[in-house]
């Protein structure tokens, strides 16, 4: 049988991983698990993960090329996420070593939580909460309704696209931008992005991060925004250029602004951003749902059952250069 080793910390094992995975693992080989409160560096995890043929990681632990290198048994990464930025996947095909994600088993839990800021933003729910909290009276402000404001989605993948359903469901406005789609719906309406940010009460930034993107929300976009707009990022923190929001927020050149994502360690808010008295953080908590969580877990157990059957898998990333998987097949 397969030696597995889960990278995943006791308190991840119980928020992103859960019994029914484990036990799933457990059917397929001998699981080893990371005992320690810390995530994993790399050094540590290549003396953790000798003599393991999978090792099934969590979002934090790199997979960098020096693992790839040393560890002389290891057949198959498995990401226990969407995100693979922190995988050197050049330096594992180079080796043999298949390269794995997790496909967006959280889409519905992300736009709920999206959902969710707009009608706290809109209708200054944690404003009167904290208020109340601490003994005051707070004043009643005229609220927005989300019926009838606008909306506009940077990033049409599959957060966006449900996102744009919900908000037509709702009666908004919906407005998309995304360079590399074309969208058909007559029921959305596709715009550049200067467009799109002068229009929008609320602007949910859902693209893709990479080098392309970094920055992608800086001055000049929030310089565009309409005063009353608010700017929600559930996305990836490298989109966001942060000193031009705090600016923003501070200047109140926008009216607020949420976000489940930032710079601080596992993409969590900045906390010198999550402090402001006009913005919404919540601790990189889009995805933790139990039904959100499983479904990605559960993915990885399946990838991890046809990869010691010595298959290659239609989710791989680089399939075409996992010569080690063959190892697993002939024994």
């Amino acid at each position: 049988m397969a030696r597995i080793f889960l990278t995943h910390t006791p308190e991840m094992l119980r928020n992103y991983y859960g019994d029914r995975a484990v036990a799933g693992l457990k059917a397929l080989g001998e699981v080893v698990f990371h005992e320690d409160s810390r995530p994993l560096s790399t050094s540590d995890l290549i003396a953790a993960s000798a003599g393991c043929q999978i090792i099934v990681s969590d979002r934090q632990t790199p997979g960098e090329a020096e693992l790839f290198k040393q560890a002389d048994d290891l057949v198959a990464f498995v990401r226990c996420a969407v995100d693979i930025r922190t995988v050197d996947v050049e330096a594992a095909s180079e080796h043999g070593i298949l390269v794995t994600n997790a496909s967006p088993g959280f889409v519905d839990a992300v736009v709920e939580l999206i959902l969710g800021f707009m009608v706290d933003l809109g209708r200054h729910v944690s404003h009167y909460s904290h208020a109340y909290r601490e003994g005051r009276i707070p004043e009643a402000r005229m609220g927005r309704q989300l019926s009838g404001a606008v909306i506009g989605i940077i990033g049409y993948g599959a957060i966006g696209t449900r996102m744009a359903e919900v908000g037509k469901a709702l009666g908004m406005t919906v407005l998309v931008h995304d360079p590399f789609k074309s969208i058909t719906d007559d029921g959305i309406e596709q715009v550049d992005m200067n467009r799109l940010l002068a229009a929008s009460d609320f602007v949910v930034c859902l693209a893709v991060a990479n080098e392309e993107t970094e920055n992608l929300i800086g001055a000049e976009a929030f310089g565009r925004m309409k005063e009353t707009a608010f700017f929600i990022n559930a996305s990836r923190g490298n989109l966001v250029d942060e000193a031009a929001l705090e600016d923003a927020l501070w200047s109140e050149r926008i009216a607020g602004a949420a976000m489940d994502v930032g710079r601080a360690a596992d993409q969590m808010p900045s906390p010198h951003l999550a402090r402001l008295s006009n913005i919404l953080a919540t601790p990189h908590i889009g995805g933790l749902t139990p039904t959100a969580i499983e479904a990605q877990a559960l993915e990885t157990v399946e990838q991890v059952r046809e990869i010691v059957r010595g298959r290659r898998l239609h989710n791989a990333v680089n399939a075409e250069h996992a010569s080690r998987l063959k190892r697993l097949a002939e024994g």
